[in-house]
């Protein structure tokens, strides 16, 4: 993906991996546990992955680390993801474009419309983490075939 990068941007490419968690990711994922807010795949997310950084696709993809989930969960709380929904959901990581990435308290992996988190207007892009991260690489793939995002 990154061959041709800066001879087509005239900049070198920024981050673009994918970091295993460390001490310090998992025992940011057991606090956020505790709170009981977690979506289960999440959980388990967080137990191998520390975060993913994908700089370069379109404006960029980002599924943060546990860490900064906790400390925005902490000092702004829950977002809400709609009356027909119990509890709020946690942001997750963002497009690079400031909208940002919220799962839902039963999984459900949604994008917000706005860079707003007060009244964001989500729109439901997957039914899970695992479905979500599915998402990312195929615009990943896309993107490395014919320079387009999804």
């Amino acid at each position: 993906m990154t061959d041709e990068f800066e001879r087509r941007h005239g900049f070198p490419p920024g981050a673009n991996e994918v970091r295993l968690a460390g001490h310090a990711d998992r025992a940011a994922a057991r606090t956020l546990a505790q709170a009981a807010i977690v979506p289960a795949g999440l959980g388990t997310f967080y137990d191998s992955i520390g975060d993913v950084t994908r700089a370069d696709v379109g404006n960029g993809y980002f599924v943060d680390p546990a860490a900064d989930v906790l400390l925005r969960f902490q000092q702004y709380g829950a977002v809400d993801v709609g009356a027909d929904q119990r509890g709020g959901g946690l942001v997750i990581g963002s497009n690079g474009g400031g909208l940002s990435c919220v799962a839902g308290p039963g999984g459900v992996i949604y994008r917000t419309r706005t860079a707003s988190l007060t009244e964001p207007g989500l729109d439901r892009v997957a039914d899970d983490l695992r479905q979500f991260l599915e998402l990312l690489e195929r615009s990943l793939t896309r993107f490395v075939a014919n320079g387009e995002v999804e």
